[in-house]
């Protein structure tokens, strides 16, 4: 199978940081984190999922979560700055970061937007993010995932 070269991809590159690209098989029906882990056969607590968030005061945000997690509007206004957030809409997910729903990445947006991952991606030697499209996962070390996107830990989940 010939994987093509995501932008998120490319910045792993770029910067030396290593990983591995992994393929899955993509159900359109089931683009949950938790259909990902089960095509990987690794537990769902290292899929980790990322969601775009705009706050009152900061703007747009991510978070990313462990993927049968949900995640907590109130900590993450908290945490971000801002006094209330919400999720984005998803027909804006593609405009505002550059990828769509069931892949988007951490790594590689359009623009660099303010980063907070849940806590418990530390526990981990290696977690799984969204490579940039459906079907394709990056396994990357935590440490090096949070230096790259410049995401600060917090608890983030309900």
């Amino acid at each position: 199978m010939k994987i093509s070269k995501t932008n998120a991809v490319r910045l792993l590159d770029r910067d030396n940081i290593p990983y591995q690209l992994i393929p899955y098989e993509v159900d359109e029906n089931d683009l949950s984190a938790v259909h990902v882990a089960d095509q990987l056969n690794e537990p769902v607590e290292r899929v980790f999922k990322t969601l775009v968030l705009k706050g009152d005061k900061s703007g747009f945000f991510i978070c990313i979560i462990p993927g049968a997690e949900e995640l907590d509007l109130k900590k993450a206004a908290k945490v971000s700055g801002n006094k209330k957030c919400d999720l984005i809409l998803m027909k804006d997910l593609l405009a505002i970061t550059g990828y769509i729903r069931g892949a988007c990445s951490p790594i590689g947006m359009k623009k660099q937007f303010p980063a907070f991952i849940h806590e418990s991606c530390r526990e981990f030697d290696s977690i799984y993010v969204s490579a940039g499209q459906r079907g394709l996962q990056i396994e990357i070390n935590p440490a090096h995932l949070i230096s790259l996107i410049n995401a600060a830990t917090a608890y983030l989940i309900i």
